[in-house]
């Protein structure tokens, strides 16, 4: 338990340092004083106005993108049983993508609080789909029948998302950036329509830690230990939803970061989902902030988006996951 608990710690104050950098670093490198000051004793000048109104929102949005998405995987892998499981198995990045388009190609330019809607409820209505798919047949939701359903709609909405950026050159150039996963151009603002289903999906994932550490034993047992698998299920499968449907609404198709830091904290600290779930929320909301910030920096002076250096970082780690599954 003290082990648990200093590792806490000391991941939230790793988690404080990249938060610092994450606003002093860029293409204009602020000192750490004035970070402090623009906080303490704001003055309107244009540093201070640069870490308020672009830097700040920006980190912030870094952590709870990458705390939900780190959840949701963490959710994600317990109730499938599957390792390479993600919360992209259940197409919310894809159904964003596709509602976004579709809504760019028919009405032209839409604004940030209408890609945001438009964003959250494409995630949550392909999620639902892939859900209901999955508990068609026999024995209703299984983890095999969830995985391959949500395998075919991601292809299923990909293709259509392609088919649509063919025919319309603006919305291809509107959502080249989204599309890649990018942390810039968020505001408090923006921040306020999603929030609410982040917290709502940290929370409910922490007070179901304890049945879905059963869960992740096996059904049997979780069945024979008096745990309504059903309603747990439909419980965790909420969470994933409101989780990656939130971040993909405000950041974009960020992957690997569920499939990646789960592994991590299994790795660290074992199998309980008691303590995999809050160390997944720091770890993940720390490696997105590291990853915003060497995208920062990998080409200058042009800024890359972070889903590409999650991609960097969670293409290998996938393959060497998948090759020992197979030996």
């Amino acid at each position: 338990m003290k082990i648990r608990l200093t590792g806490i710690l000391l991941t939230s104050l790793f988690l404080i340092l990249c938060f610092a950098a994450s606003i002093s670093l860029g293409k204009t490198t602020i000192p750490i004083q004035t970070v402090a000051d623009a906080f303490t004793a704001f003055d309107g000048s244009r540093e201070h106005l640069i870490i308020c109104t672009v830097r700040l929102p920006r980190a912030i949005i870094a952590i709870l993108v990458g705390a939900s998405l780190s959840v949701a995987g963490s959710v994600m892998q317990a109730i499938s049983r599957n390792r390479l499981a993600g919360p992209e198995i259940l197409a919310s990045n894809n159904g964003a993508a596709l509602l976004l388009v579709v809504s760019m190609f028919l009405f032209g330019y839409v604004t940030t609080t209408t890609q945001l809607i438009t964003a959250l409820v494409g995630a949550g209505a392909a999620s639902l789909v892939v859900y209901s798919l999955g508990s068609i047949g026999r024995g209703g939701l299984t983890s095999v029948k969830l995985i391959l359903a949500g395998a075919t709609i991601n292809l299923l909405l990909s293709s259509m998302v392609q088919g649509v950026l063919i025919f319309s050159e603006q919305s291809l150039d509107e959502m080249r950036f989204w599309l890649a996963g990018s942390l810039t151009g968020g505001s408090m603002e923006t921040l306020s329509y999603v929030w609410p289903f982040m917290a709502a999906g940290l929370l409910g994932a922490l007070l179901l830690s304890r049945s879905i550490n059963l869960l992740s034993l096996g059904e049997e047992v979780a069945q024979g230990l008096g745990l309504k698998i059903g309603w747990i299920k439909t419980g965790a499968l909420l969470i994933i939803m409101c989780l990656s449907g939130a971040s993909v609404a405000i950041a974009g198709p960020i992957g690997f970061i569920g499939l990646v830091v789960p592994h991590i904290c299994r790795f660290l600290i074992g199998i309980d989902y008691r303590w995999i779930i809050p160390y997944s929320a720091l770890t993940g909301a720390a490696l997105l902030l590291l990853a915003d910030i060497a995208a920062r920096f990998i080409y200058p002076p042009q800024e890359m988006a972070a889903g590409v250096v999650t991609a960097m970082i969670g293409a290998p780690f996938l393959i060497y996951l998948a090759q020992r599954r197979q030996n």
